[in-house]
Protein backbone atom coordinates (compact mmCIF):
# COMPACT_ATOMS: atom_id res chain seq x y z
CA UNK A 1 0.00 0.00 0.00
CA UNK A 2 1.63 3.37 -0.86
CA UNK A 3 2.13 6.03 1.69
CA UNK A 4 -0.06 8.59 -0.46
CA UNK A 5 -3.01 5.95 -0.32
CA UNK A 6 -2.73 5.12 3.19
CA UNK A 7 -2.63 8.90 3.75
CA UNK A 8 -6.42 9.13 2.36
CA UNK A 9 -7.63 6.12 4.32
CA UNK A 10 -6.36 7.77 7.75
CA UNK A 11 -8.04 10.70 6.99
CA UNK A 12 -11.42 9.61 6.21
CA UNK A 13 -13.92 8.92 8.56
CA UNK A 14 -16.68 6.43 8.21
CA UNK A 15 -19.94 7.83 6.65
CA UNK A 16 -22.29 6.30 9.46
CA UNK A 17 -20.35 8.13 12.02
CA UNK A 18 -21.86 11.18 13.87
CA UNK A 19 -20.58 13.93 15.81
CA UNK A 20 -23.21 16.05 17.50
CA UNK A 21 -20.45 18.95 18.34
CA UNK A 22 -19.02 19.38 14.47
CA UNK A 23 -22.94 19.72 13.49
CA UNK A 24 -23.22 22.47 16.37
CA UNK A 25 -19.92 23.85 14.79
CA UNK A 26 -21.05 23.71 11.29
CA UNK A 27 -24.57 25.50 12.22
CA UNK A 28 -22.46 28.16 14.04
CA UNK A 29 -20.24 28.81 11.44
CA UNK A 30 -23.40 29.11 9.30
CA UNK A 31 -25.50 31.46 11.48
CA UNK A 32 -22.40 33.57 11.56
CA UNK A 33 -22.00 33.68 7.37
CA UNK A 34 -25.70 34.55 7.54
CA UNK A 35 -24.88 37.39 10.14
CA UNK A 36 -21.56 38.06 7.89
CA UNK A 37 -24.22 38.60 4.95
CA UNK A 38 -26.94 40.77 6.68
CA UNK A 39 -23.79 42.90 7.95
CA UNK A 40 -22.03 43.67 4.45
CA UNK A 41 -25.45 44.35 3.10
CA UNK A 42 -25.77 47.24 5.80
CA UNK A 43 -22.42 48.81 4.76
CA UNK A 44 -23.28 48.31 1.12
CA UNK A 45 -26.62 50.62 2.38
CA UNK A 46 -24.66 52.83 4.00
CA UNK A 47 -22.44 53.51 1.25
CA UNK A 48 -25.36 54.05 -1.02
CA UNK A 49 -26.33 56.54 1.13
CA UNK A 50 -22.82 58.10 0.92
CA UNK A 51 -23.38 58.25 -2.43
CA UNK A 52 -26.72 59.92 -2.70
CA UNK A 53 -25.15 62.58 -0.26
CA UNK A 54 -22.17 63.59 -2.67
CA UNK A 55 -19.51 61.79 -0.92
CA UNK A 56 -16.91 59.02 -3.06
CA UNK A 57 -17.31 55.68 -1.69
CA UNK A 58 -14.26 54.38 -3.34
CA UNK A 59 -12.69 56.94 -1.49
CA UNK A 60 -14.52 56.04 1.84
CA UNK A 61 -13.24 52.59 1.63
CA UNK A 62 -9.82 53.69 1.39
CA UNK A 63 -10.09 56.00 4.54
CA UNK A 64 -12.01 53.13 6.14
CA UNK A 65 -8.76 50.30 5.18
CA UNK A 66 -6.48 53.29 5.95
CA UNK A 67 -7.68 53.76 9.80
CA UNK A 68 -7.28 50.37 10.43
CA UNK A 69 -3.44 50.71 9.70
CA UNK A 70 -0.68 51.31 11.77
CA UNK A 71 0.31 54.88 11.09
CA UNK A 72 4.40 53.95 11.02
CA UNK A 73 2.74 51.76 7.95
CA UNK A 74 0.90 53.97 6.09
CA UNK A 75 3.55 56.43 6.53
CA UNK A 76 6.18 53.63 5.06
CA UNK A 77 3.67 53.19 2.36
CA UNK A 78 3.23 57.09 1.35
CA UNK A 79 7.04 57.17 1.19
CA UNK A 80 8.09 53.99 -1.02
CA UNK A 81 5.35 55.39 -3.44
CA UNK A 82 6.29 58.93 -3.49
CA UNK A 83 9.36 57.05 -4.59
CA UNK A 84 8.52 54.95 -7.12
CA UNK A 85 6.23 58.22 -8.55
CA UNK A 86 9.59 59.68 -8.28
CA UNK A 87 11.48 57.05 -9.81
CA UNK A 88 8.63 57.25 -13.03
CA UNK A 89 8.88 60.59 -13.28
CA UNK A 90 5.44 61.87 -11.86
Amino acid sequence: MSDQHMSDQETEAPANVTDPHLAQLIERIERMEEEKQNIMADIREIYAEAKAKGYDPKIMRKVVALRKQDPADIAETEALLDTYLAALGQ
